[in-house]
């Protein structure tokens, strides 16, 4: 009886990321849209890009570039791959490796095929042109932003600490990260606004797909 409760709780929550990660991804295709017909979402990035930046040098320009690297791909994607590791041992289970190897490739696939299909040019370049070679569009640290910190967050989550209040915590963390990551391109001048929308929406599509594949496929040595 419990473990045909547990089989219906776990399909429920895969149908629910499934429809998440879907919403996500429309979400993505409708910032496309506007990219690629110069829509509001146009006009709003060069409306912030005509906002005066005031460059920064020294400390505040070096914890600005520590902040930035909060989207780096190497940094975030050792840290994530050292958890899932230590996760996977404790467990005695390959599942933590492979949903962190997983979510990385997808990441470089998906977000690395758009920005070459795009070839959005960066804002620093004082244009806005698309198929020009650029690799702007979809941020990069944006979608890495949010699809490895948040892979690293549910595998805490899923293998260790549970409960409401740290899941709640978990999710304020991710949200932190990923607006600070955001906010700091912004100020450096390295990314459209659309860039980083774009990158969030096609990051948090990945992650939640990648949830809804785990709770899809039952482990024997995963925690109930």
């Amino acid at each position: 009886m419990m473990w045909a409760s547990l089989a219906i709780h776990r399909k429920q929550e895969r149908d629910k990321a499934i429809k998440i990660a879907f919403s996500l991804f429309l979400a993505f295709l409708i910032t496309t849209e506007q990219v690629l017909t110069k829509g509001f979402l146009y006009t709003a990035d060069h409306k912030i890009k005509a906002i005066k930046h005031h460059t920064f040098k020294g400390l505040p320009s070096h914890i600005l570039l520590a902040l930035d690297d909060l989207g780096l791909r190497s940094f975030t994607a050792t840290c994530l791959l050292i958890t899932a590791v230590l996760i996977g041992y404790r467990f005695k289970s390959w599942r933590p490796v492979n949903l962190a190897l997983l979510s990385l490739l997808l990441l470089n696939g998906v977000v690395g095929l758009s920005k070459l299909i795009f070839g959005r040019t960066k804002p620093r370049l004082q244009m806005d042109l698309l198929h020009e070679g650029g690799l702007s569009y979809p941020s990069g640290h944006a979608a890495n932003a949010l699809l490895t910190w948040g892979m690293l967050a549910y595998l805490i989550y899923r293998y260790t600490i549970t409960g409401k209040k740290f899941r709640h915590l978990l999710y304020a963390g991710i949200a932190l990260v990923t607006t600070i990551v955001c906010i700091v391109s912004l100020i450096r001048d390295t990314h459209w606004f659309s860039d980083l929308l774009g990158g969030v929406f096609l990051g948090g599509a990945i992650l939640v797909f990648l949830v809804a594949l785990d709770r899809g496929w039952v482990s024997e040595r995963q925690p109930a």
